[in-house]
Parts: structure tokens; C-alpha cells; sequence
């Protein structure tokens, strides 16, 4: 599970690192073009990380706040390579 902040109608797609929120709670920055409109946003971010991590596009799922700004989604995958490239998502390194 990842929790995922996500600006929609960005002029790029991208995801831009961690934050934290007021109460200390740790986010990925995700920037996509699509508008929040019939999951649009929800289908690019999932995209986004799919492709960011080296993963089909049916093993990244928004699970939780589709409404929302912030986001949870499933990463439906435990190859070490995934695991490995997460990590350096997260901690802010190259893919």
C-alpha cells in the first residue's frame, strides 16, 4: 500500500518524491495531465506508477479516496526488482 497525493490537469505527468502532510504523515507527490473526471486522474496515476516501477498496468489499483486529493493504492506485486525499485521511489533515487 502507498499513499499518493495527486495533482490532476498538471502540464506534465510525474511523480515528484515524498512529503508530509501538517500531521506528519507521509505522501508520493504525483503530478498527471488527465482531468479528475470519471477516474481519468485515478487511470493516469496508475499508469504513472506502473510504469515508474517496471509493473503491468493491472497490478497498481486505487483503493481508497478516489475522490480524493489523497490517494491509496495497491501495488499487487512481490518481485524483489519491484520491491527494489519502490524503494528507491520512495526514497527519492532514479529508476
Amino acid at each position: 500500500m502507498l499513499r499518493v497525493r495527486l495533482q490532476p490537469k498538471s502540464s506534465a505527468d510525474r511523480l515528484e518524491g515524498m512529503a508530509c502532510d501538517a500531521a506528519g504523515n507521509e505522501f508520493l507527490k504525483a503530478r498527471v495531465r488527465a482531468i479528475p473526471e470519471k477516474g481519468k486522474a485515478n487511470t493516469a496515476l496508475e499508469k504513472l506508477i506502473a510504469k515508474a516501477i517496471h509493473v503491468p498496468r493491472s497490478a497498481v489499483s486505487v483503493v481508497k479516496g478516489n475522490t480524493d486529493r489523497v490517494k491509496t493504492v495497491r501495488i499487487s506485486c512481490c518481485d524483489n526488482d519491484v520491491g527494489t525499485a519502490l524503494k528507491n521511489l520512495l526514497a527519492g533515487g532514479s529508476l
